[in-house]
């Protein structure tokens, strides 16, 4: 299955060569739509545009630096260097830099990051309270992404709270003034501004950039829009509207970040010569899942009609799932991804699957599954297992007994939990070993470190130094999960662990949480140091023993896997919104129940709005597939401390799976698949016999 057309089909060649007027690309979930962009900006040079009149505006730096590298192969490094592909947020930046000075701006302005805003608006709120601060920048940011300002927001303020936020918003934005500082919201609203407001200015940038295409149309908020419309609203006739906006209504799942579909809507309107082209043909999935996702998307309002088919033929029926639990789903989840590779007669890789879910908190049962079966994985969209501060506080102890000479473990195991070695001892540690060029660990016993470190903090570091050689020793001649378990036990105890966690955290529930997190660490740690009795096909085998030390070095392994990124083979665990854009041969959408997708809190309203853009979401993740779809549905499922019973999601009905319906058995896969294991086990032992 290919991912790209070879050729360009006819509603694309026709969305690239429409070059006069404004134009529409509807593009549906995986129909091309990078192609047609970069093959557009080929066929506009061939036209006569400039490079450097050519604007290309995506979302993120990772898909910004994708498109520059497919324009890049198709008309050659020299002619894309000097186009303009960038996010939305850095073609402000280069606005700002240019024009700040006709908005009071320094040329070397700063933009400010998230921390920086939290500090200034508790400054400006008189308040210490972050989560008050976090509130306020919320508020605050979708009123620039509406293009207000704080009279503005003050004066459409209906309630106490938001009264209170405008102010804040003043006090803030007079803060930032005076700094000469931006921050990330400011980037859009001050170039629309200064377009507005300065009709020279915005004929300048008319000028220069004289062709705009718009990747992820759908997902532009209101001020973004306007800030497009002043770049493509020239006041020659002939001139105005050159822009290609490609984008898919079904796709706009970012209304709660200031998304908003009433874009679509207005392009007709403020550009009544546009012309609309439907992208159709998708070339990512089977028919049966385009079914599903046609089937779905088909119950929201359309503003434009499309609907999308492939040339994959039928492929796989949908599978559902009906788990008893969490617990149970994600077993199923692994179950389903080991049948998928040991049926495949071609190599399937972990990298070949996802599961993609609604919530955050919904990935660490699948993440304990995948740990307990030994398959990697990385989350996307939320915190992985590993990436917790108290797994890296663990591994970091780990690390530096696996390697003494590991400075940055060193660090972290020295200073977590604290035990009185100061951070001034530390950087006199630190001047010792680089003049003497040796590691933390290793300058701690040198003869002569009395020169650089008093005494008293010698002491405490040769305390800590001889009880990581002692655990060290401990955990090299420690086997089995058992004793593995009293070990570890009791280093958390030795190093008082659980109390610097409780003490730590102004919440018991979240310190006590992290416990959890710590304890399933543990677990985890302890049963791959085997010595095990598992039961494989009615006899009872004792699974390998490993020393502790042993494990400690796979798990250095597998942290630094994580840290690498998107080229390991590894599952990817991904919400929804992580999960857009992207494409896996097997994809399985977890917890499709009332409450969970479409996703509602008990003080929540569904309206008819957020409901259609939850079934949008619903369609991302099915559309996500290319192979192979599995849809999870719960029986009874958690809501807080309590277990509830579950109700399939309203989504799983109007996929109208009854119509080509699979009901997948475990246990007959698993039949299925000890059966295709023992012939390959046969044909293999037959094979040297029958040889000559």
């Amino acid at each position: 299955m290919t991912s790209a057309p070879p050729s360009l089909n006819p509603a694309q060649l026709q969305a690239v060569h429409h070059l006069d007027g404004p134009c529409l690309v509807l593009a549906g979930a995986g129909s091309g739509k990078t192609r047609v962009i970069t093959h557009k900006i080929a066929r506009l040079l061939q036209a006569g545009y400039a490079p450097g009149q050519i604007a290309a505006i995506t979302f993120t730096n990772k898909a910004a630096q994708e498109m520059r590298e497919r324009a890049k192969s198709l008309v050659g490094p020299k002619a894309a260097k000097p186009l303009v592909i960038s996010t939305f947020h850095a073609l402000g930046v280069r606005i700002l830099r240019a024009e700040g000075e006709r908005l009071g701006l320094k040329p070397q302005f700063s933009i400010l990051d998230s921390d920086d805003v939290l500090g200034l608006l508790k400054d400006a709120g008189g308040s210490s309270d972050l989560a008050q601060a976090r509130r306020w920048q919320w508020t605050i940011s979708l009123w620039k992404n509406q293009g207000l300002d704080s009279e503005q927001a003050e004066r459409e303020a209906t309630t106490d709270d938001d009264r209170v936020a405008a102010r804040v918003m003043k006090r803030y934005e007079e803060r930032l003034a005076a700094y000469q500082s931006v921050d990330f919201d400011d980037l859009i609203l001050l170039p629309h501004r200064l377009f507005h407001r300065d009709a020279e200015a915005r004929a300048k940038w008319q000028d220069l950039l004289r062709y705009v295409l718009v990747d992820e149309y759908q997902d532009t908020n209101a001020i973004q829009y306007e800030l497009l419309k002043a770049l493509v609203s020239h006041p020659d006739a002939r001139r105005r509207g050159r822009f290609t906006a490609v984008g898919d209504d079904d796709q706009s799942i970012y209304g709660w970040r200031g998304a908003t579909i009433e874009n679509l809507k207005r392009l007709p309107q403020d550009f009544p010569d546009l012309k609309v082209i439907p992208l159709e043909q998708n070339y990512r999935s089977t028919g049966a899942i385009l079914r599903a996702a046609n089937a779905v998307i088909g119950h929201n309002p359309k503003l434009f009609e499309k609907k999308l088919w492939s040339e994959f033929g039928e492929g796989e029926p949908v599978q559902l799932l009906e788990c008893d639990g969490e617990e149970h789903e994600a077993e199923r989840a692994v179950a389903r991804l080991q049948a998928l590779r040991g049926a495949s007669s071609e190599a399937v890789a972990f990298k070949d699957f996802a599961v993609l879910y609604r919530a955050n908190h919904q990935a660490k049962v699948f993440e304990k599954a995948l740990r307990r079966a030994n398959i990697p994985y990385k989350v996307s969209g939320g915190q992985s297992f590993f990436d917790r501060a108290e797994i890296r506080d663990l591994c970091a102890w780990l690390r530096l007994l696996v390697n003494n000479d590991d400075d940055p473990a060193f660090l972290r195991a020295v200073t977590t939990p604290k035990r009185g070695i100061g951070h001034q001892t530390l950087a006199s540690l630190g001047g010792f070993a680089s003049k003497w060029k040796t590691s933390l660990y290793e300058a701690l016993f040198a003869e002569s470190l009395g020169t650089a470190i008093p005494a008293r903090a010698i002491g405490s570091l040769h305390e800590f130094g001889r009880y990581v050689n002692d655990l060290e020793y401990r955990a090299r001649h420690t086997t089995g999960a058992e004793d593995a378990k009293t070990l570890l036990m009791g280093w958390l105890k030795d190093i008082a662990y659980e109390k610097h966690l409780y003490e730590g955290e102004e919440s018991e529930k979240l310190a006590a949480a992290r416990w959890s997190n710590v304890m399933d660490f543990v677990d985890w740690v302890a049963r791959r140091c085997g010595g095990e009795i598992e039961n494989d096909g009615g006899l009872s085998v004792e699974t390998e023993k490993k020393s502790v030390l042993e494990v400690a070095q796979t798990i250095s392994v597998i942290i630094s896997l994580a840290e690498r990124g998107d080229e390991q083979d590894v599952v990817t665990l991904s919400t929804l919104h992580a999960a857009k854009g992207l494409e896996w041969p097997h994809v399985v959408l977890a917890g499709v129940n009332e409450g969970l997708l479409p996703f509602r809190s008990e003080d929540d309203e569904m309206t008819p709005q957020r409901l259609e853009e939850e079934r949008r979401l619903m369609y991302v993740g099915i559309t996500r597939a290319r192979s192979t779809l599995a849809v999870s549905v719960l029986r009874r499922r958690k809501k807080g401390r309590d277990t509830v019973q579950g109700i399939p999601s309203r989504f799983v009905a109007e996929m109208k799976l009854h119509e080509a319906r699979s009901k997948e058995d475990p246990r007959e896969k698993l039949k299925a698949l000890r059966e295709a294991a023992a012939k390959r086990a046969a044909a293999a032992q037959a094979g040297p016999a029958t040889s000559p």
